[in-house]
């Protein structure tokens, strides 16, 4: 009995594919007093949580399809660009992640501190800048020997996250700091390829 109520708190149906997952593998949007549908990542918000599975797609398709009206059984306003603005929210969370990454200092940047970092074994993931050149790529390539490495954010982005200049390789220590940003970067990749 205490497992099943420890399930029901823990799960969610996704108002677009109709499974039931894990909360983590959710999008939590809510119902204001006016009618308007908004995202509620943090849970914070009043009222029943409408979830919706992390993927950009479905996002969309529930959006198109007004799901979210038929969820709630009542008519309900849904901004046009509500995809766009959930993207919007997971890259600033991740980005700040890998601030806080860099504060904790577990965050290390440029190609040769990388580089050493992953020879000597204390690499949890690495980051490249999207628009990194191609040689580099093969080189971190080479070295990342299984490494999963995020290519998610573009130089300019990390640059004025980071506040430096030219940040194309950047790596998290092993730590428990990395866990929790690797989490948030799993969850924008997830939404930007599904």
């Amino acid at each position: 009995m205490a497992k099943e109520m420890k399930q029901t708190t823990e799960n969610r149906k996704c108002i677009v594919c109709g499974e039931v997952k894990e909360k983590e593998q959710l999008l939590r949007f809510t119902l204001t007093p006016d009618n308007r549908i908004i995202p509620d990542f943090k849970k914070k918000l009043p009222g029943k949580g409408i979830y919706v599975s992390v993927s950009q797609a479905a996002l969309q398709k529930a959006v198109d399809k007004n799901l979210f009206a038929k969820a709630v059984k009542k008519n309900v306003k849904v901004n046009a660009e509500l995809t766009q603005t959930v993207e919007n929210i997971l890259r600033k969370k991740g980005l700040e992640s890998i601030c806080l990454a860099k504060k904790a200092g577990v965050l290390i940047t440029g190609f040769e501190k990388v580089s050493e970092q992953i020879k000597r074994g204390k690499i949890a993931f690495l980051l490249e800048a999207a628009d990194a050149g191609a040689d580099g790529h093969q080189k971190i390539t080479n070295l990342a020997a299984g490494l999963e490495i995020f290519t998610i954010y573009d130089v300019e982005e990390l640059d004025k996250a980071l506040d430096k200049v030219n940040t194309v390789h950047a790596a998290l220590l092993k730590s428990d700091m990395a866990k929790l940003v690797h989490t948030d970067l799993v969850r924008l990749q997830k939404f930007l390829n599904s």
